[in-house]
């Protein structure tokens, strides 16, 4: 099934720190996020195999993660004071962006961008251990709950068995809450915006699917589904392979 794109139009603002909290925490999520947009964005040229720009992306999270540490190595929020994960944080991010630049040089893109995906996730683990969430972290638990409902597109349940049909239902349910929730705290411009209700209605839609799949055992009905889906998690309107920088608000859904 081709998956169809549509335009981009989503504000700047979505990767703005969530709109946590005002004063020093919404300056730290702020600058951690410039370092995340550019991950996104080197990730993005990586899935799309533009090496070469995806290496000027990861020189610039490098200078972008440089000012971050100049700011708030030692005097971060009170939030995180006393947070362990925090100076694991601050030296592995570093390792590994250099990691990925060797692994690009290396002809390796694949490790490179399992390298920066750790990252993502590392920033999502610091925020979580202190209390602090955004909705890149919620988008994350998105695609997680995604991903588990996408194994039965290699896999089909096993519908002999009683519990397949709770099974499918249970991660169908996981996956739509986790969207729902991402959706509940969304700022309203970002909530409004074409590319992020292209998401978050087309998922409530691809879900229709689950009930019936599950009530006929139907897995081609399930697996149609699930396409539908995978198509809505990609950035929409971008080409194969990209050749100029899009904005990093494309890519926060794409895992």
């Amino acid at each position: 099934m081709r998956c169809a794109g549509t335009s981009i139009a989503t504000a700047a603002a979505l990767l703005l720190a969530g709109h946590a909290r005002a004063g020093d925490l919404g300056a730290f999520n702020a600058a951690m996020e410039a370092t995340a947009a550019h991950n996104r964005v080197a990730v993005g040229y990586l899935r799309s195999e533009n090496v070469d720009l995806a290496a000027v992306e990861l020189q610039e999270m490098q200078r972008s993660w440089s000012a971050f540490v100049e700011r708030f190595g030692r005097d971060r929020p009170d939030e995180f004071r006393g947070n362990a994960e925090y100076a694991i944080m601050l030296v592995d991010v570093p390792t590994r962006i250099v990691g990925a630049l060797v692994m690009i040089d290396s002809g390796r893109p694949d490790i490179a961008r399992d390298s920066l995906q750790a990252i993502r996730r590392e920033f999502t683990t610091v925020r979580r251990a202190s209390g602090v969430e955004v909705l890149a972290d919620c988008v994350l638990d998105a695609n997680d709950a995604m991903a588990a409902l996408s194994g039965y597109h290699d896999e089909a349940p096993a519908w002999d068995s009683p519990a397949a049909a709770d099974d499918v239902a249970a991660k169908a349910g996981a996956f739509g809450a986790a969207v729902s929730r991402c959706d509940a705290m969304a700022p309203d411009v970002i909530r409004s915006s074409p590319e992020f209700r292209r998401r978050v209605d087309g998922v409530a839609a691809s879900l229709v699917f689950v009930p019936r799949a599950t009530a006929s055992r139907d897995t081609g009905l399930l697996r149609r589904g699930d396409q539908r889906v995978a198509c809505l998690r990609q950035p929409a309107g971008l080409p194969i392979r990209m050749t100029g920088r899009p904005h990093p608000a494309v890519l926060l859904w794409a895992a």
